[in-house]
């Protein structure tokens, strides 16, 4: 019986000249592959396991794991390429004018690469962050070596190059705090009473639930416009993805509030005057 196994793992797949390709191979290649994939599931799960235990950003488990999950396979490839008998060492000095012409027809790609494993390894940017790149707000769905995934305010998913993140400006909305004060403009019709104005917006956006540290809603007069009295609501909100919605829900407030107590929303006016000769 052993006998009989020995000989099927030696029989030969392939044989061009010193080189064989024998079933024990393809053997070795498949529980390398089989026990990687079983590594990185326990890694996984142990890792986030933790996290919740310790009640860690899940942001920095994800980017953790995917550090060492490219390591893993990179060590893997490395285990199946010495089971096909191919040295690794040579194949990379035996490859090295190759690797120069390739590395320049693919030198974005590498960029790319190369911002990955910084935003991986610096966890600056993390899972559910929102990022505004370009004008375009997007909340991060997942950190890959070469792109990353987002999910702009229309559910539209957007394939982002980790280059454009790590070269470009780009405002992380939730990386100090997962909420981030906003702002309202409204403008009033001059002689209003302005006291009144600023209880009346600050009570505005405390009736909306998704405001946060209502203490810190504050109303002011910013200024004295052509047309009206400018004023500024600032709020804190966690909703940071949608505040879109929030923003338009405080202001449906805002003018049925006005509209009870016969605030008046002005418009721009121009006088003319026709001078006679």
């Amino acid at each position: 019986m052993i006998e009989t196994i020995t000989n099927i793992l030696e029989f030969e797949l392939l044989n061009i000249g010193t080189y064989k390709v024998r079933v024990f191979s393809l053997v070795s290649i498949f529980i390398i592959y089989i026990i990687t994939r079983i590594a990185l599931y326990l890694i996984k799960k142990a890792l986030f396991r933790k996290s919740k235990s310790k009640k860690l950003d899940t942001g920095n488990t994800y980017a953790l794991f995917q550090i060492i999950k490219y390591i893993v396979w990179v060590m893997a490839i490395g285990l199946i390429l010495e089971s096909l008998s191919i040295k690794v060492t040579v194949l990379i000095a035996g490859s090295a004018a190759l690797l120069v012409g390739v590395g320049l027809g693919l030198q974005q790609t590498f960029n790319d690469v190369i911002s990955g494993i910084i935003l991986l390894s610096e966890r600056s940017i993390k899972i559910d962050d929102v990022l505004e790149i370009d004008g375009d707000v997007v909340k991060i769905q997942s950190i890959g070596l070469r792109t990353s995934k987002g999910l702009n305010r229309d559910d539209i998913s957007i394939i982002i190059p980790n280059s454009l993140i790590t070269t470009n400006k780009v405002i992380n909305w939730s990386h100090q705090s997962k909420k981030t004060r906003f702002r309202i403009d409204i403008g009033v019709a001059y002689g209003s009473d302005v006291d009144m104005i600023i209880k009346t917006l600050e009570e505005s956006a405390f009736e909306h639930p998704d405001i946060d540290e209502r203490e810190s809603i504050e109303a002011r007069l910013i200024n004295f416009g052509n047309s009206s009295l400018d004023f500024q609501l600032l709020f804190f909100s966690k909703n940071i993805f949608r505040i879109g919605k929030v923003k338009s829900d405080i202001r449906k407030i805002i003018t049925q509030k006005f509209t009870e107590k016969d605030i008046i929303i002005p418009f721009p006016q121009m006088d003319v005057h026709f001078k006679k000769e």
